[in-house]
């Protein structure tokens, strides 16, 4: 819904008040690269862009709004992928660009202090002369936010042995709906009271406008080996992950990729990978040489026993860098070899890997869509980049069929339609498969409760019941609906 003239023109006049010329965006010239995120395939234009750069900015920025009943949607980098910065039509967009500066770094309490804006690679890169790193690693790292990354609970390559962004956060100042600036977490390990800093990590902008944070850094590993094993059969992989974590071994990183996605990184990033292989396993351990030396010993086995072709170790920082660089750029490699992809988002047990893969492998054939697959096999998050052309009419409601076919088959064997991209506007129709009504109605109580006129980011993460009935009562249990081939464990 769009605003009325009289409420536009308030807005603007408003906005112009507080904010220097170049801060405020008006011109559909000006506002056309923030009309989507890094899901493309939705599109909206707001009424204004504001790119403040200080709190105080935000607060009045925020209070203008709430007086006006004017959406505001935050935006960090614009690399999410749920659509969860897709502007409102008879909103703002709330650029946090310029808030880009790393406030402190904290060797004594292993901490840094960074603005929302501040690139998630740009705090290891400053912690780096301290021997300290931040853990979470998305693929974007380069490009994306620290500020997206809690708003979203992104994950990485290294989430299966540091945890998401959650477990790395320990404090976040966010300016609420009418401004007011509120502490969540402390410089401390705990907090009395109720967790709100989780409360606020993962909220998608539907809480608070973040303004601070303060993240954990790490001492980086005294030594640190990088396997890479490839199978014949997708199925050998996918079971050779849940067997190296049932040996007891917890890797920094444990990722996989099918052929598509092999044949496009190859081609891409030029990392040595095997061309004839079905899937490949990447496999980081980090700690002391000895420890390293035991688990290699250990890995190796375990991935002999579930028919690895074959099994290389990477000593060298350059040959992990190598590696790596495949599955780092996998996603824009998967981009040159189809006018479009669509990339999912669902996480399963470990052990429910094989046969997921199975079942994506048969819908893909069913639907006629190819699919390329690239995930954090460690956690079960899973990654199918589902390729199409959107001029071909018809071909991204098929797409999207088929996406949401993959959610649904996640919940279905225990999982979730979500690891770290979070719902956005991509999924709040699988929202109605995962939740129960009864559920739902508190997600509201508590949005309600930040934001009594949802005018942060309305519209997505949580669906309205009314939206759920028209969809047919969608709910389902986790790992409980019947299916006769869904392993039982």
């Amino acid at each position: 819904m769009s605003l009325d003239t009289n409420t536009r023109n308030n807005l603007l006049f408003q906005l112009g008040e507080i904010l220097p010329e170049e801060y405020l965006l008006t011109s559909e010239e000006a506002i056309k690269p923030y009309e989507c995120d890094g899901l493309s395939a939705y599109q909206k234009l707001p009424v204004a862009v504001v790119l403040p750069e200080t709190i105080e900015q935000v607060q009045r920025i925020t209070k203008i709004c709430s007086q006006l009943k004017v959406p505001i949607v935050a935006r960090g980098a614009g690399t999410g992928l749920s659509g969860g910065a897709l502007p409102h039509e008879g909103g703002i967009i709330l650029g946090l660009s310029r808030f880009n500066k790393i406030e402190k770094i904290d060797t004594d309490n292993l901490t840094a202090t960074v603005q929302p804006g501040v690139r998630n690679l740009a705090i290891t890169e400053a912690a780096r002369p301290f021997g300290l790193y931040y853990a979470p690693d998305p693929s974007s790292q380069i490009a994306c936010s620290i500020g997206g990354n809690v708003a979203e609970n992104a994950g990485g390559v290294h989430c299966l042995k540091y945890g998401l962004t959650v477990h790395n956060v320990q404090q976040v100042t966010i300016v609420t709906v009418d401004g007011e600036l509120v502490t969540l977490g402390s410089q401390t390990l705990d907090t009395p009271g109720y967790d709100l800093l989780a409360l606020i990590t993962g909220s998608e902008g539907m809480l608070g406008i973040i303004v601070e944070i303060v993240v954990k850094l790490l001492p980086k590993p005294h030594a640190v080996k990088v396997l890479m094993a490839s199978f014949k059969k997708v199925e050998d992989a996918g079971n050779a992950v849940a067997n190296i974590i049932a040996e007891g071994v917890i890797p920094a990183g444990l990722e996989m990729m099918d052929k598509p996605a092999i044949h496009a990184a190859e081609a891409f990033a030029k990392a040595n990978y095997p061309l004839d292989a079905e899937a490949i396993l990447l496999c980081e351990l980090d700690g002391s040489e000895q420890q390293l030396a035991e688990q290699i010993e250990t890995v190796s086995e375990t991935l002999r026993n579930a028919n690895a072709d074959d099994i290389v170790i990477a000593d060298s920082a350059d040959e992990q860098a190598r590696l790596w660089a495949g599955r780092k750029s996998a996603f824009p490699a998967v981009g040159r070899i189809s006018p479009d992809y669509y990339c999912m988002d669902g996480t399963i047990p470990r052990k429910q890997i094989a046969y997921v893969l199975k079942r994506i492998s048969e819908l893909s054939e069913e639907c006629g869509l190819r699919v390329a697959n690239v995930f954090h096999a460690g956690d079960g998050n899973l990654h199918p980049l589902i390729l199409y052309d959107a001029n071909k009419e018809g071909e991204l409601e098929k797409t999207e069929k088929f996406g949401a076919d993959i959610l649904t088959l996640c919940v279905e064997v225990g999982g979730t339609i979500t690891g770290e991209h979070g719902v956005g506007h991509e999924k709040i129709d699988q929202m109605c498969v995962q939740f129960s009504p009864e559920e739902l109605t508190q997600f509201f109580a508590v949005k309600n409760a930040f934001d009594p006129d949802a005018l942060l980011n309305p519209g997505k993460a949580v669906p309205t019941l009314h939206r759920c009935a028209e969809l047919g009562g969608m709910h389902v249990h986790n790992g409980q609906l019947p299916h006769p081939e869904i392993p039982r464990f």
